[in-house]
């Protein structure tokens, strides 16, 4: 049995962070039950299609990536009658997620104020771009804006080069994971407490929080931190790119004990007594970059990782298709393959939360309304009830 079993989310959900975020759940057990809107073809993930996309129209990678083990109906919120069967679906739900502009879950009743009338446990979680309350509340926004704005794109790259971003929308992915804690958290004090409430997590909160240590570093010592050469930590060295026979290797000494170690391993036992300690290092490090680049470039990555292996903290750079096929990654267990609603096999990075001895959740995205007749059974809904409501335009 999976932990999250016999919990049902109830998630006005689109695109990426919000369908990252219940993934998390849906993974672990969590009933997801997604609702989309059919006007506007359903979750706009289902659009994001890859120049050489495999999947029909309606479905995609993107998509699949993002909703795999959840279930799928359409309902018009805007509507009398979609409020209607909403409402029935909160009363036997755990919570009611949503990453929809911050004005508009007040407009469409998904606010705890709106729902306790009809369940009073109901958790109420809210993932917008700038929150639902103050100047920005109506505001679009996306993971580029916020790495641009908080910073990310100033720290990036090298020194002198133009602002870059990062290669992943890491502000979307860590903003999703957010949700899921203020989700399990919220559902847990909910059945501790018998109250639900509301929850907000944003982007730009979320990208604020990720600069953590950096942000004390200025607000306590006016300290701006800026991009260092060979992407290296501010204050620690060795802890960069360096060059070998064939490419890069990422070294990280980030505690004393790893210096002497290194050195070691590439036979200048003398280093470590010449360069003694982090600050010493720090002030020399532009000549430590080049003993270090001569010394790694005597061998390859490969060859300097089966030196340094479980010794020194290191690490290939590679690109995303080397990262999937590395032996090590393939022999975790974590990606995960299966076969999407039309029948063609894909592959996908699976949970990174995993309990020992149970396998991978790795049930397909649905298709558009997928669980319509199912979701709406289980409300007792007959089936001239359900054609009634579709006339009446509740989905």
């Amino acid at each position: 049995m999976l932990p999250l079993q016999g919990v049902r989310i109830l998630a006005v959900e689109q695109y990426g962070a919000g369908p990252f975020g219940t993934l998390q759940l849906a993974d672990l057990g969590a009933e997801i039950v997604k609702i989309e809107n059919a006007g506007e073809g359903g979750d706009v993930g289902r659009h994001v299609r890859h120049p050489q996309e495999p999947l029909p129209k309606g479905d995609s990678l993107f998509f699949q990536a993002f909703n795999r083990n959840k279930r799928s109906i359409t309902l018009n919120l805007k509507s009398a009658e979609g409020q209607a069967v909403f409402r029935r679906l909160v009363a036997g739900a755990d919570a009611v997620f949503n990453n929809l502009r911050g004005d508009l879950p007040g407009k469409l009743g998904l606010t705890y104020d709106a729902l306790r009338e009809v369940n009073a446990k109901i958790v109420c979680v809210h993932l917008s771009a700038y929150g639902r309350e103050g100047e920005r509340a109506a505001w679009p926004g996306y993971d580029y804006l916020m790495q641009a704005e908080c910073g990310y794109l100033s720290v990036t790259g090298e020194p002198g080069g133009p602002p870059s971003r990062m290669g992943l929308s890491l502000v979307d992915l860590s903003t999703g994971l957010q949700a899921a804690i203020a989700l399990t958290s919220g559902i847990l004090g909910a059945r501790a407490s018998g109250k639900g409430g509301d929850y907000d997590v944003s982007l730009f909160d979320a990208a604020m929080a990720n600069i953590c240590y950096v942000a004390a570093w200025y607000m306590t010592m006016g300290v701006n931190t800026t991009r260092e050469p060979r992407s290296s930590h501010p204050n620690l060295t060795p802890s960069q790119l360096y060059k070998t026979k064939d490419g890069w290797i990422f070294i990280m000494c980030n505690k004393e004990k790893f210096w002497p170690a290194l050195c070691n391993a590439i036979g200048e036992p003398s280093w470590a007594e010449i360069y003694p300690d982090f600050a010493t290092r720090l002030k020399h490090r532009d000549r430590l970059t080049e003993l270090l680049d001569e010394k790694l470039s005597a061998k390859t990555t490969a060859e300097w990782m089966q030196e340094f292996g479980g010794k020194v903290p290191a690490a290939p750079v590679n690109d995303i298709g080397q990262a999937l096929d590395n032996p090590f990654a393939q022999g975790t267990g974590q990606q995960v393959r299966y076969t999407t609603p039309d029948g063609t096999p894909m592959g996908s990075t699976g949970a990174a939360i995993r309990q020992p001895g149970v396998a991978p959740l790795a049930n397909p995205a649905p298709p558009l309304a997928a669980d319509q007749a199912s979701i709406l059974a289980e409300l007792g809904l007959s089936a001239t009830e359900i054609e009634t409501l579709r006339k009446a335009g509740a989905f």
